[in-house]
């Protein structure tokens, strides 16, 4: 640490969570008094987003967004919600990013690299597709695949798949008031009552040069609160679908896709039924209600990430269902199998550390001989999958 620089620790005794939460678009909501001080966003239009709520610990120093109960301080909210603050910036690394907004707060200067000092924001912009240029995959055009290689390769994501979701991703570019220009693999959110209207996007990176990891986030603006990646091969109203699939991250979706892809080319009404969302990372209240409000008597299977957070995320659906009325039977858990993290890790074959860890101290066969317990074939394996509109 070069002398004169900040540290973590200076960032967490000099600032509180509400210099944090104003910077990040936040208002005081007033209604809620001080005690336990409640921070709201609003739309352009100056109205409350429901369901976007942070309330304040008594110390200030932490915040949490109810029902959830996971704490964050300055530091780990600036990781989680990176979108929100002006300093973001395809490619900024968290920590990078925890310092540039901190050291802004604090009238510190960062020496090392040059940078333009910006003002707090206080307004999020309403998100305008307008501000992107657009490139679209045309199922008839191969010279539009090209583009989209680098997006899919890494994830095992193939042609065909790319092909059934043509409808339902392009590339977004915008330009920036410093010339640059970056392109990013976008999903577009949409509200289940408004369907035809994007409300933002779900929005990720090009991968680097040796694979590995890179931005994943919501374009400026979005509705992240309410906004969902809807992907409905049904042509029909969503009130009309056989069946509605829960995702993280659309890319999950595209993977259980390919992963179930003979199911669905065996049984083409299944297919023409599906519908398949992604919540861009923690689902909502108000991405749950929205759909369930529109959907109440349709099948939903959740599908989201095989770790504690994946499971929070099932009870956490099935609480909203309930307060809903919505009948139990109608939220299935679409079991993954549990050496797999995700869906995509699943399309992949990549085991996660959470189910290694676990089985650090056993001795599992590769394989269990044929009739002794434990073994199934393809076939029993494939039967004890339940339908997606079963």
């Amino acid at each position: 640490m070069a002398n004169g620089e900040l540290t973590y620790d200076d960032f967490l005794q000099r600032l509180d969570i509400q210099d944090i939460l104003m910077d990040a678009g936040y208002h005081l909501n007033k209604c809620d008094g001080l005690r336990y001080p409640s921070y709201i966003r609003t739309d352009s239009n100056g109205t409350r987003i429901r369901g976007d709520k942070f309330i304040v610990t008594p110390n200030g120093k932490c915040c949490f967004q109810p029902p959830q109960q996971k704490l964050y301080n300055i530091i780990s909210f600036i990781k989680a919600f990176p979108e929100k603050f002006a300093e973001h910036r395809n490619g900024v690394s968290p920590d990078r990013l925890v310092n540039l907004v901190c050291n802004r707060l604090l009238n510190q200067p960062i020496n090392d690299r040059p940078l333009r000092i910006i003002q707090p924001r206080r307004e999020n912009t309403p998100f305008r597709l307008d501000d992107y240029d657009i490139h679209r995959f045309d199922v008839n055009d191969r010279e539009t695949h090209k583009r989209f290689y680098p997006y899919f390769k890494n994830r095992g994501i193939d042609i065909f798949t790319q092909r059934a979701f043509a409808d339902h991703f392009f590339l977004a570019t915008r330009h920036r008031s410093d010339g640059l220009a970056y392109a990013n693999l976008a999903f577009p959110l949409v509200l289940p009552k408004e369907p035809d209207k994007i409300a933002g996007l779900e929005e990720r990176g090009r991968p680097k040069m040796d694979g590995s990891g890179s931005y994943k986030g919501k374009a400026e603006g979005s509705n992240s609160s309410e906004g969902l990646w809807i992907a409905n091969f049904s042509g029909e109203p969503l009130q009309k679908a056989g069946g509605v699939a829960w995702f993280e991250s659309a890319y999950d979706a595209m993977a259980f896709y390919q992963i179930h892809r003979n199911g669905f080319r065996d049984n083409p009404d299944l297919s023409k039924k599906s519908v398949f969302v992604s919540t861009g990372g923690t689902p909502t209240d108000m991405q749950i209600r929205g759909m369930l409000s529109v959907t109440p008597d349709i099948n939903h299977y959740l599908c989201f990430d095989n770790d504690s957070a994946g499971r929070e995320f099932v009870k956490k659906f099935q609480a909203v269902a309930e307060s809903m009325h919505i009948k139990s039977d109608r939220i299935k858990v679409f079991p993954l199998m549990p050496c797999y993290k995700d869906w995509n890790d699943a399309l992949l074959g990549k085991t996660s550390e959470e189910y290694l860890d676990s089985i650090k101290d056993a001795i599992v066969p590769l394989r269990a001989p044929l009739g002794t317990t434990g073994y199934a074939t393809d076939k029993e394996e494939e039967h004890r999958q339940p339908n997606i509109h079963r």
